[in-house]
């Protein structure tokens, strides 16, 4: 990109240009949020299919702070990955962790399963569960499977077990 060219815009403009850029270089690693405060405070936050190590943040940060001039305007910036824990907000986040289980949170309910599918519209959770037997006293164990759209779900969070 030419310098004259990143030269008018604005700074927001010109961090999000040079994050582009720079994740365009490594097609495994993608945005899950960039902030700017009125402080001009920015703030990265990054996954990647194979999970996020060190050296993408190293290199996501000196690809958007070399291109930048601090005596043009004054910033901070933290790079990092999505946090353990933290709510799964794309569908490609989704993807990448089939097979694990999930704490998936809707208007309706809250269930803990296994994600075993996810696409563009809505994930599959399977799980076991005690239900009544159908015939006879006592309870057995079933195998049940839910496919919930992205639209129903308010929170889902992969869980982490040690």
């Amino acid at each position: 990109m030419s310098p004259l060219f990143i030269k008018n815009m604005t700074f927001k403009e010109k961090v999000n240009t040079l994050l582009v850029e720079a994740l365009e270089e490594k097609p495994t690693l993608f945005l899950i949020d960039l902030t700017i405060n009125d402080a001009f405070k920015v703030m990265v936050t990054l996954d990647d299919d194979n999970g996020v190590i060190l050296q993408d943040c190293i290199d996501i940060s000196r690809a958007i702070e070399n291109n930048l001039d601090r005596e043009e305007q004054d910033y901070s910036l933290e790079v990092a990955s999505v946090g353990v824990g933290s709510p799964l907000k794309m569908v490609r986040q989704y993807k990448k962790n089939i097979g694990r289980t999930l704490i998936v949170t809707t208007n309706a309910e809250k269930i803990e399963a296994e994600l075993v599918d996810a696409n563009e519209d809505f994930i599959i959770l399977s799980w076991e569960a005690r239900e009544p037997k159908k015939v006879g006293k006592g309870k057995e164990t079933v195998q049940k499977e839910q496919q919930i759209p992205y639209t129903e779900i308010k929170e889902a969070v992969v869980t982490v077990t040690f």
